[in-house]
């Protein structure tokens, strides 16, 4: 008898950590009546299950953006939040294809949020052609090529570009107090991985910072993880402490840099959330890609049963760029109205995050450069030009265009920024 109940209460813990690590909501026992497509283009409690995959769940500021966003677009919709199937704790493995294909069987569209989950996705997208599978951060819809296998993302340099905005205007508050000066104003980034997504995030947000602090640096380091507390804790810290950043942003998911920078009185720049709750002295502001204009969008093409496109790129036009309401504290004076003149400029087009004529690679201003957009294996190399001059005869890099593709390119390493490899 006691071997039995040891026994159970064995299976017991492991169905307990299981839990832990990997959910799903699903909502397949809701009750009659969940209505049809508005032929006027709204939708009224429309009879379409969604399924959302997430690597981690709402403790990753990452993931709790989507989630959030994903009901926030159901409301919108008119929509029940039990049309849901929410899962999260899935690995970028095998388990996203097993997840996906389970989705498949109630589930008019599938959306995934990490760059690893792709490949799984597009196996089930292979697999279930008569359910459509959107990703988030993916290269490979446009050579795929498949009508029910899209990619997802936005142009949130922009985003990070004005949050670099208002690091510059904190520095120059730094160095006008004498807390650093024009050559110790150094700013510290914690990456995940030297991915082109995290490259193209920290690069404009130095570019923002440089707009108003022309003598500012800056140093990388990466954790090689997109949520790990203690290494982005730990990196922060080294930043700060050997690096001699004074101020420091970060694309990693947890608060384990903010946190540190609240322990250590030094300005933080957050991505996602705004931490102005559990960093009130430190916190300045926050960018975010709010996801809630294209989930509505993928919803909507998925009930008309037209194809939702390819490669979607959100903008600060459509409400997928966001900035956080900005901190009490940390931020300079006059920080809301810089950003909203710089906006203007990012709307109408006068301005572009990538200029050419405002960085340099190896002392040298781009003319030319050959990206990795078809990011197709085994090569890996660069095959399309992406450096473009607008009418107004200006030179820039075009991140995410719209005849490339949604997710980032832009993986060069520009002069101002150092990369430390430990």
């Amino acid at each position: 008898m006691k071997k039995l109940i040891k026994s159970l209460l064995a299976l017991l813990m492991v169905a307990a950590l299981a839990l832990t690590t990997t959910a799903c909501r699903s909502n397949n026992d809701d009750e009659d009546g969940k209505g049809t497509f508005n032929p006027n283009g709204e939708l009224k409690d429309a009879n379409v299950k969604v399924g959302l995959i997430c690597l981690h769940d709402e403790s990753s500021t990452y993931d709790k953006n989507f989630i959030n966003s994903m009901y926030r677009a159901l409301n919108n919709l008119g929509i029940k939040s039990t049309n849901l199937e929410l899962c999260t704790g899935i690995n970028e493995s095998e388990d996203c294809y097993n997840k996906a294909s389970e989705l498949a069987a109630t589930c008019n569209v599938v959306f995934a949020d990490s760059f690893g989950h792709e490949d799984y996705m597009i196996q089930a997208a292979k697999k279930y052609p008569n359910v459509n599978f959107c990703h988030a951060t993916g290269t490979k819809a446009h050579t795929e090529k498949l009508n029910n296998y899209s990619n997802a993302f936005a142009s949130i340099y922009e985003g990070r570009f004005l949050a670099g905005v208002a690091a510059g205007l904190k520095l120059n508050e730094m160095i006008e107090a004498g807390k650093c000066t024009a050559e110790t104003a150094v700013m510290g980034y914690v990456g995940a991985f030297p991915y082109a997504e995290v490259v193209s995030g920290y690069t404009s947000f130095y570019l923002g910072a440089k707009s108003v602090c022309p003598s500012v640096t800056m140093k990388v380091r990466y954790t090689s993880s997109w949520y790990d507390f203690d290494k982005e804790k730990a990196a922060c810290e080294a930043l700060i402490n050997k690096d001699k950043c004074v101020l420091i942003s970060q694309h990693a998911d947890s608060y384990g840099a903010p946190e540190a920078c609240e322990a250590a009185g030094v300005p933080n720049v957050t991505y996602n959330g705004s931490t102005v709750s559990k960093c009130p002295n430190t916190y300045v502001v926050s960018s975010k890609i709010d996801w809630t204009p294209y989930f509505e969008y993928m919803i909507k093409q998925t009930v008309k049963g037209e194809k939702i496109a390819t490669d979607w790129t959100g903008t600060i036009t459509t409400g997928s760029v966001k900035l956080n309401t900005i901190g009490k504290k940390a931020p300079a004076s006059g920080t809301q109205k810089k950003i909203d003149e710089v906006k203007a400029k990012l709307l109408d087009g006068s301005l572009k995050v990538f200029d050419c004529s405002t960085f340099t690679v190896n002392g040298v201003h781009l003319t030319e450069y050959l990206a990795d957009v078809d990011d197709v294996a085994p090569l890996y190399t660069g095959e399309t030009n992406v450096i473009k001059t607008d009418a107004n005869g200006v030179t820039y890099f075009d991140e995410s265009g719209s005849e490339f593709r949604s997710a980032p390119y832009f993986d060069l390493r520009i002069d101002g920024i150092t990369e430390i490899n430990e």
